[in-house]
């Protein structure tokens, strides 16, 4: 048998397979790879999970007519809104201050803008001029029936409002807040 003879049946004894360094980096490839996937799919998820909810409408029903409303005096109206927050998926009581302003409404947050305090509507025989507003009892805030802030308020700003639609004739209101003013 000739050297190179002998080099070739050395090398065809088993050095066809899987060697120990080969079999290693494989191995240790495929769980770096798993171990990234584990990691990085949550993180996709959260990362495109508002793309999937863009285009879904977010207004709900006030079971409420938008002639219901007129331009002299807010009307307080309650609605459900439902709400996904963590592991929690719940339907949550909302309240808003309705009233038309020209040819629109204005659906206005109750929550006082210095601190989040609830407004109520005062008496009117309290009031100036005859006229009843919008207080807060924790720091004294006083909001026109628009919902703008007097000059000597805490508050810095007006009463957020609630993006709203109609349909039918009746009044839908987005369940998030925004701000104004």
């Amino acid at each position: 048998m000739k050297p190179e003879d002998a080099h070739q049946n050395k090398a065809s004894d088993g050095k066809d397979g899987l060697t120990r360094r080969q079999f290693l980096t494989y191995a240790l490839g495929g769980t770096g790879a798993f171990m990234g996937m584990s990691i990085l799919s949550p993180l996709l998820t959260f990362a495109l999970a508002p793309l999937k909810t863009a285009g879904a409408s977010n207004m709900v029903d006030t079971n409420h007519r938008i002639d219901e409303f007129n331009d002299q005096e807010p009307k307080l109206i309650s609605f459900k809104v439902h709400v996904n927050d963590g592991w929690n998926s719940k339907d949550v009581d909302r309240q808003a201050y309705v009233i038309r302003q020209g040819d629109k409404l204005l659906v206005m947050s109750p929550l006082c803008t210095h601190l989040g305090c609830l407004v109520s509507k005062a008496d009117a025989q309290v009031s100036q001029n005859g006229q009843w507003y919008f207080h807060c009892p924790c720091h004294n805030s006083k909001f026109d029936k628009f919902g703008v802030q007097s000059p000597d308020s805490p508050a810095t700003r007006p009463l957020d409002v609630y993006p709203y639609e109609v349909r039918d004739g009746k009044l839908f209101v987005s369940g998030q807040v925004q701000k104004r003013g």
